[in-house]
């Protein structure tokens, strides 16, 4: 996998993470959270998704979509 694959990985982890902890939300109440809005997966499974940066738009955007966000931060 090209460098620049692995920073854009990082970038999107990150932001995503960002938004979590600025909502002061766990990976325990993500899976709720998700849930909430139908999409149903583990505890394990999106701390594995979002610790390796490799996850799917979709699955980005339901989960900026469970935790409420209404927009996100590109850069710091």
């Amino acid at each position: 996998m090209p460098v620049q694959d692995k920073e854009w990985e990082s970038k999107v982890k990150g932001m995503l993470k960002a938004e979590l902890t600025r909502r002061g939300i766990t990976y325990a109440q993500l899976v709720g959270k998700l849930a909430d809005i139908g999409v149903h997966d583990t505890e394990p499974n999106i701390r594995n998704k979002i610790s390796r940066g490799k996850f799917t738009a979709v699955f980005f955007l339901q989960c900026l979509e469970a935790i409420g966000a209404s927009s996100v931060r590109l850069r710091d």
